[in-house]
């Protein structure tokens, strides 16, 4: 009797009824406002589901659009930034014609950017130029397809300043695998990196440093002539540079550091 009491406790257990959606009789603009609240609160896990779920009730309208967009970046603002692309994407196949289509370039431009400047590379004092650049890459192709769709954008002048950051970086990079190859005696590979820094870029704060391995690893070549030549070329272009006076023992910060 008591085994059998146990077994239909059980079962009534297992076909309750699962916990009712408490959205279910929200208007569109409920969902959205509680949406809003979560975002405001930080609460990204609890804005998402009502995104997706106002995503789904208002379909078709520009709210749908906008539920999409803040979507997004919650998952940004998570630190999600797999599903945030997927968003982002998504919406810029979807709506090639929405009016926020530069915010949306912009946004994805901002989580790549965002994904090489974690607070880690504060406290480990490592720059952009230290890490992998592929988000720095995708990070600019978005922001230079919305410079070029959409000059007039409120977003273009940041945008601008952020490409300059990441020119700036990249090519901070090759200078910085060709310190490395100096640094462990491959002077070969350093020229070819420094040279590949003053081939690709133009007018960027890297390219001192870039002509100043070349004059080393010139030098430790005993490549003479090539050594005084870029030697020369650098005392036009920087005078007065610390490289050349101080041999290169400036400060430890990096180069783009303000403060």
């Amino acid at each position: 009797m008591f085994s059998a009491l146990l077994a239909a406790l059980l079962l009534a257990g297992c076909s309750s009824t699962p916990d009712e959606d408490k959205t279910a009789g929200w208007s569109p603009n409920k969902l959205y406002a509680e949406a809003r609240d979560e975002l405001n609160a930080g609460a990204y896990d609890k804005a998402v589901p009502l995104l997706e779920k106002l995503e789904g009730r208002a379909a078709g309208t520009p709210l749908a659009q906008q539920a999409q967009l803040e979507r997004a970046y919650a998952h940004y603002k998570a630190g999600e930034q797999a599903q945030a692309h997927a968003t982002l994407d998504r919406f810029i196949k979807l709506h090639p014609a929405s009016p926020a289509l530069d915010y949306a370039l912009y946004l994805k431009g901002i989580t790549n950017f965002n994904d090489n400047l974690g607070l880690l590379s504060f406290i480990s004092r490592q720059d952009l130029s230290e890490r992998d650049q592929k988000a720095a890459k995708e990070s600019f192709e978005s922001f230079r397809d919305l410079v070029a769709r959409f000059p007039d954008s409120r977003y273009t002048p940041d945008a601008r300043l952020r490409m300059t950051y990441i020119v700036n970086s990249l090519a901070q990079y090759e200078v910085h695998v060709a310190r490395y190859y100096y640094s462990r005696g491959a002077y070969v590979a350093a020229i070819n990196r420094a040279q590949a820094a003053l081939a690709d870029y133009r007018d960027v704060p890297a390219l001192e440093e870039a002509l100043f391995i070349l004059v080393r690893a010139y030098d430790a070549l005993g490549m003479t002539q090539l050594r005084d030549d870029t030697r020369r070329v650098m005392e036009k272009n920087y005078p007065g540079s610390e490289y050349l006076t101080r041999g290169g023992k400036g400060s430890s910060d990096p180069w783009w550091k303000l403060w």
